[in-house]
């Protein structure tokens, strides 16, 4: 185990894409020497040291390099549960130390190019740049500005290049009139009310067009998961296309755990061109969930994070990643995933607030069955002061038995269901779960509804899209647009 790294193992440390001077290979071989042992370093070639509480990012399995995700919690891992969240233990460390406020800057995705080589020549240059004179002084000043100059000055520039420019501030949509109808009715004031329809399996679209046209009155917008549990099912795009063609307003979601940096850009600038106007960014289920044979864990070239801040700058900027104008940018409201029972409030109160400074404008959260947990989780998010800067869309699903529920509450990563609730479920039976299952729903919503910050209910019906209609009615919370479907004539 390094020594500042509480991983369980260090990590093979990557090999350079080229070919490198003997002065390059010296250089590599020394700080892989001292940084091994004691930081676990992999030898990314971009180092974040400083800003991850001297806990190198790389331990964790997906690679993620922007914060925990929304599997975090103190014990251990979900994808290696022989190690603990190496994302935990940063924010953990990071609180202690009073560094907290260094995660919040948007860290930027792996330049390849310097994969497997050293971060020590970069820093030594940029020294030289600013003045050696100048940074020695500094480094024994007793001042706190002069510490901010050596981050700035010296550190800034290595970590955050030109290509990417991530900072800690929140930036604000550069636009007024809302992208899309799911904006144009949260901004209106509505409460509302967004659901799932579950992809097909198959090429058959006649279920979905069916469960579309059961929700789409109901609901304000219809997402479409972007194979969940790491399971191959129809594109999200392409479901939400035929929402589109079926009058529906559509959520499409993208996994970062399938996208690189350049298929997240082309995919999103042909939905926008296909009229799809909300896109929420998430890094996915890890491939730990999905079938066998089991897929890559480490292979997220992007995180979420990093996914709302290069789709916001192509928006609001019209600049691809690579700096090439766009003549027609896509307007989209972005939207992200919160987590409110994953890790602790207050770590993930930080996360959320980085995904709005990366450009989050609304979350769909987790499952939420616990209303007094959530009330802690809006709290830290209320003393971080960015309620007013997001709508939050509280995540629910009807449980259809004491096995679904079971499941979720001791499987699914960030997911908390009360004993009462189970007690319940376990007290109705299996012919009368169903019904205590949408009973315990609309009490949930009944009581999430009235909390401050809470701007809508995200229902996730797992594949029983007919209980939607119903759930939405009884809520009291129809569209004030609502138009009920004409019954057919026998």
């Amino acid at each position: 185990m390094p020594v500042f790294t509480p991983g369980r193992r260090w990590q093979p440390p990557f090999l350079p894409f080229k070919k490198q001077t003997l002065g390059q290979r010296a250089l590599i071989t020394t700080e892989k020497v001292i940084k091994g042992p004691l930081f676990g370093c992999r030898m990314c070639g971009n180092c974040l040291l400083q800003e991850t509480a001297f806990i190198c990012p790389m331990e964790c399995p997906k690679g993620i390099r922007n914060g925990p995700c929304g599997g975090s919690t103190s014990e251990f891992c979900y994808v290696d549960t022989t190690r603990p969240c190496i994302w935990y233990k940063i924010y953990d460390r990071a609180f202690k130390m009073g560094r907290e406020e260094k995660l919040l800057e948007v860290l930027p995705p792996l330049d390849w190019d310097k994969v497997g080589t050293e971060t020590w020549g970069d820093v030594v240059k940029q020294v030289k740049e600013v003045g050696t004179g100048k940074v020695i002084s500094a480094i024994f000043s007793k001042e706190e500005e002069q510490k901010h100059f050596i981050d700035d000055a010296v550190f800034r520039p290595v970590r955050q290049p030109d290509w990417w420019q991530g900072d800690a501030k929140y930036h604000p949509p550069a636009y007024e009139e809302p992208a899309s109808e799911l904006e144009r009715r949260l901004k209106a004031g509505e409460f509302v009310v967004t659901t799932e329809v579950a992809p097909p399996a198959s090429t058959s679209t006649n279920l979905l067009i069916k469960n579309i046209n059961t929700v789409k009155n109901h609901t304000a917008a219809v997402n479409f998961t972007d194979c969940p549990s790491a399971t191959p099912r129809m594109s999200s795009i392409a479901c939400s296309k035929t929402a589109i063609e079926n009058g529906a307003e559509p959520v499409m979601q993208i996994a970062a755990r399938d996208r690189t940096r350049t298929g997240l850009q082309s995919e999103v600038i042909g939905a926008a061109a296909m009229g799809i106007k909300n896109i929420l960014c998430l890094s996915g289920d890890n491939s730990r969930m999905g079938p066998r044979p089991m897929g890559r864990s480490d292979i997220l070239d992007i995180d979420s994070i990093q996914m709302l801040w290069i789709l916001r700058k192509m928006r609001d900027e019209g600049k691809y990643l690579d700096g090439r104008n766009i003549k027609y940018p896509p307007q989209i409201f972005l939207g992200s995933a919160a987590s409110p029972f994953a890790s602790e409030p207050r770590f993930q109160a930080l996360r959320e607030e980085k995904k709005i400074n990366a450009g989050a404008q609304f979350f769909q959260t987790n499952l939420v069955y616990d209303p007094d947990g959530l009330e802690i989780w809006l709290n830290e998010l209320a003393k971080r002061n960015v309620l007013d800067k997001v709508f939050i869309l509280v995540g629910i699903t009807p449980l259809k038995s004491l096995k679904m529920a079971e499941y979720m509450h001791y499987d699914v990563p960030g997911v908390f269901i009360p004993e009462k609730l189970l007690k319940r479920l376990e007290a109705a039976g299996e012919d009368g779960a169903m019904e205590e299952g949408v009973q315990i729903a609309l009490e949930l919503i009944e009581e999430i509804k009235v909390k401050q910050g809470v701007n809508g209910i995200h229902l996730m019906p797992v594949a029983w899209e007919s209980i939607i209609p119903r759930i939405v009615e009884e809520s009291g919370l129809l569209p004030p647009d609502f138009v009920p479907v004409p019954e057919k004539v026998a």
